[in-house]
């Protein structure tokens, strides 16, 4: 087996990519940019794979901002680090920083763009493809300051919004002059993920998050007008099944996803914009441990952190695997090849190897806290030959 190559650590500092909705990568493939953590300030650094030399971009010192995923931190203060959104062509990165949005490039030349409202919490965010605009999810702050909300974590939220009447908000800024371009409600929702179409920045692709009828009510589109619904019951799809991590395609023309039928059986599924029913595909019985899938160079391969499960021996509760798959969606048919090992200890949202593949296809970056500190590896993406390799999904 192939050890996957450590390429961002630090002996004092805990390194992790970027959630896996943003690329991590530059544009010319010889910078990583992570989130670096040390005495509980996270901020931003750069790291150049040539060298492996590692350098800070930000200044926080207030700890981590309270936000969707990361319920433990200060309400309104400190370092987002969930809201970090890389524009890799440009080389400039936005994150929260309090209820400041700001922009650092590769340099360390940082700027305020704008501020947020003081009575919304805000989730995961994205820059578009063009790098012109920025778009911020929040939500009423009313869905978390009921009772103990925030010490519920995800459960009750999105009851707590119906109830109210609550809403979340799109919101879009200029990332130029930090204007105010887009302040879309989302009525009774609770948003966390958003991610602007690859090729056309008036698509938001967004999600309901933890909702009691999740098989029908993550996955959403906003095309400029209308809020659209991308999984609707029938053949075999139930509002009881479970929905997650929705993504673009990199040619903007799918959206991937996949969760847990109301069976129990894992699947990945595939939505067009052609007025076609989604393409879903079940995964072998015995596989469904918790993990994601990142989208590669095109529509016929996806890299997972999860899933897959070896055999007795691999006895682990979290998967310790990281795999490629190339799938046929017309076909329904997988080759799922399994790289190699991240055994990261998925103790919280920040050791979760959330890995993604370059431009190219060539290489599978991840976190992984292995060796007891986070650190980011890779491994290629074209080993031969894999550690194991499974087709699977055609009768």
């Amino acid at each position: 087996m192939t050890a996957a190559e450590r390429v961002a650590s630090h002996d004092e500092i805990d390194l992790q990519l970027l959630y896996f909705t943003s690329t991590s990568l530059s544009a010319d493939g010889r910078t990583l940019v992570t989130i670096g953590e040390r005495d509980g300030h996270p901020n931003l650094f750069k790291v150049d794979l040539g060298s492996g030399a590692l350098r800070q971009l930000t200044q926080n010192a207030e700890g981590w901002l309270r936000s969707y995923v990361y319920f433990d931190g200060t309400p309104y203060k400190g370092f987002g680090k969930a809201s970090v959104s890389f524009d890799a062509a440009r080389g400039v990165l936005y994150y929260l920083q309090g209820r400041e949005i700001r922009a650092v490039d590769l340099e360390g030349k940082e700027r305020v763009l704008a501020q947020l409202p003081g009575d919304q919490v805000t989730a995961f965010t994205h820059v578009s493809a063009d790098g012109r605009l920025l778009c911020v999810p929040t939500t009423d702050e009313a869905a978390f300051t009921e009772d103990d909300a925030w010490g519920e974590k995800h459960r009750g939220i999105d009851a707590r919004v119906q109830r109210l009447g609550l809403n979340s908000w799109l919101r879009v800024y200029s990332t130029e002059t930090g204007e105010d371009v887009l302040c879309e409600p989302v009525p009774r929702a609770w948003v966390t993920h958003v991610q602007f179409s690859p090729t056309d920045s008036r698509r938001i692709l967004y999600n309901h998050e933890w909702p009691s009828d999740c098989g029908i009510r993550r996955v959403w589109l906003w095309d400029g007008a209308n809020h659209i619904r991308l999984r609707e019951e029938g053949a075999g799809r139930s509002r009881q099944d479970w929905t997650c991590h929705e993504m673009w395609e990199r040619d903007g023309s799918a959206v991937i996803y996949h969760g847990l039928y109301s069976d129990g059986r894992a699947y990945i599924g595939r939505a067009r914009f052609d007025g076609s029913a989604p393409s879903e595909i079940r995964l072998p019985q015995s596989w469904v441990r918790y993990g994601h899938f990142t989208v590669g160079p095109d529509e016929t391969m996806l890299v997972s952190d999860g899933y897959y499960q070896g055999g007795p021996e691999d006895e682990s509760r979290t998967s310790p695997w990281i795999s490629r798959l190339d799938v046929d969606w017309a076909g329904g048919e997988v080759r799922w090849q399994v790289l190699g090992r991240s055994d990261s200890s998925w103790d919280s949202q920040d050791s979760h190897p959330h890995p993604i593949t370059d431009a190219e296809g060539r290489f599978v970056y991840f976190t992984s806290d292995e060796d007891g500190r986070r650190a980011v590896y890779r491994l290629p993406a074209q080993q031969r030959p894999p550690v194991d390799e499974v087709t699977f999904g055609a009768s």
